[in-house]
């Protein structure tokens, strides 16, 4: 796989693009203009670029009860993530999502950018098992409209994530 650097408008490279090339890893970067009308940010990376929709994913933070530890979760775009699944992956009682506003302070990317890699501040990350059905999966490369492309194992690994099954049908 060919590795790309993307450029932030007005800016270098993202984060999440940078800890990909520190790391050495292949990467594809996939851009496309995002529609600032779109709100299903997974099913917009799927649609604009004709992907698979089980190998894009989109990163998801939850907050944990009892702890009120915040987690990451990653799973296809057109699924959801299963609080009961996440809740029990992470060895919790139970799980709510975060707030939007709070988890973009939390990863320092927006809502509908918010990568599982390069985020300002490490959460426990975990993926959903599907990833391994194959050679590659898209996740967000760290804002709307840019999205990277590597191996799942990859993946799990710079993000210090957990494979477990996390994801609920739309």
């Amino acid at each position: 796989m060919a590795r790309k650097h993307a450029k932030e408008r007005g800016g270098g490279p993202t984060r999440a693009i940078e800890e990909l090339t520190a790391a050495g890893v292949p990467f594809t970067v996939h851009e496309y203009e995002h529609d600032p009308a779109a709100r299903a940010f997974g099913q917009e990376t799927v649609e604009k670029l004709g992907i698979d929709p089980t190998r894009v994913f989109k990163t998801l933070m939850v907050r944990l009860a009892p702890s009120g530890e915040f987690v990451v979760g990653c799973v296809p775009a057109l699924t959801h993530l299963s609080m009961k699944l996440i809740a029990r992956a992470a060895g919790a009682k139970s799980a709510a999502m975060a707030d939007p506003a709070l988890a973009q302070r939390r990863t320092g990317y927006v809502v509908g950018g918010i990568s599982p890699l390069g985020q300002t501040t490490s959460h426990r990350t975990f993926i959903d098992s599907s990833c391994l059905d194959h050679e590659t999966v898209i996740v967000s490369g760290g804002r709307r409209g840019l999205s990277v492309e590597l191996s799942p194992l990859d993946l799990a690994d710079l993000a210090g994530a957990q494979v477990a099954d996390l994801a609920a049908l739309a």
